[in-house]
């Protein structure tokens, strides 16, 4: 018995089978998939964030009063500056490796391994610079204090210039004993976060200094921070303070509401681990093209799959800066 053979008149045509849909390869239409999908990943990131600041939009940090820093100028107020130079960077390796795919397309080898070279260089100044500002973060500046009820409480002079806690705690008037078992207090780990200074040396330092304020975190309907007069400062602190709070993690933020540092460790993580992948696969294809692997088959269209990737993490970060840090 012979098989039935049923025509559907779109053999031949772009989506009739045998045929390499917009005359893509396998692997880029892959490609596409994998950035198609992962781009809801990072959406999702984005309108969490989104939610949680507007949700909390009176407690929430300023990203230009957090990323001030800038490597060997220490002291120096530098707002947005370095991540403005970490996405000059960004985007000049997506420069690059449109570069070398263009070489690729001509099969000039010399120009794809001189440009994909390049690209490598900004990833690994980007990732670099990405750890710098995760450090710093983490380690924090000025220091605050945490209250009962887990609001920040920050420290100014009059003349409305930030003070750190350091510089004006109290001395210690006896020895601090690390928590552990041994010494009978066990309801805490033996790694458990200690600050420079405790709570009691920073209440009697500002009880004793009286050109210091509190700044809270919360905002006036000006946008301007809430600065409170001396008397309710010492109230504030007296009555509400409860611990101290140096630099960010995901429990405890100095710069203003948790949720702030939680979604920059996710999002930026998040990212900058897809640039370290990146990293990699340019590393990968930057050797096949110095042994010449690409020239025997004919074609680097490799080159072009991890260019479409490159360029992925690239459009990323730019929607990141914007309503991460600019917004």
């Amino acid at each position: 018995m012979e098989a039935t053979v049923v025509k559907t008149g779109t053999e031949g045509k772009t989506w009739g089978g045998g045929t390499d849909p917009l005359k893509a390869s396998y692997g880029k239409m892959m490609m596409w998939f994998f950035i198609v999908s992962d781009s809801l990943t990072f959406a999702g990131f984005l309108a969490a964030y989104g939610f949680s600041r507007f949700k909390f939009i009176d407690a929430w940090p300023i990203a230009d009063e957090v990323f001030t820093h800038f490597p060997f100028l220490h002291g120096v107020e530098a707002p947005m500056y370095y991540v403005a130079f970490m996405t000059f960077i960004l985007i000049f390796s997506s420069v690059t490796m449109v570069l070398a795919v263009d070489a690729g397309h001509k099969m000039q080898q010399k120009k794809v391994i001189f440009y994909l070279f390049l690209t490598i260089i900004g990833g690994l100044i980007f990732v670099s610079s990405q750890a710098w500002e995760w450090k710093t973060f983490i380690k924090g500046e000025y220091g605050a204090v945490e209250t009962h009820g887990g609001q920040i409480i920050q420290f100014l002079n009059k003349e409305g210039e930030r003070v750190a806690i350091g510089d004006f705690a109290a001395a210690s008037t006896g020895e601090r004993t690390l928590q552990t078992k041994e010494n009978g207090i066990w309801y805490k780990k033996d790694t458990e976060y200690q600050p420079s200074v405790s709570f009691e040396q920073v209440k009697a330092g500002f009880l004793a200094n009286d050109n210091l304020l509190v700044r809270l975190p919360n905002k006036d309907e000006n946008g301007h921070h809430i600065v409170l007069s001396r008397e309710e400062s010492i109230a504030k602190v007296v009555n509400d303070g409860n611990m101290i709070v140096e630099g960010a993690n995901l429990r405890h933020n100095e710069y203003g509401h948790p949720l702030f540092a939680d979604f920059f460790f996710f999002i930026t993580g998040f990212h900058g681990f897809h640039v370290s992948i990146g990293i990699l696969l340019n590393c990968i294809i930057f050797f096949n093209v110095i042994i010449g692997t690409y020239e025997r088959r004919g074609h680097y269209e490799m080159v072009e799959k991890v260019g479409l990737y490159w360029h992925f993490v690239d459009l990323v970060w730019v929607f990141v800066f914007t309503f991460f840090y600019l917004v």
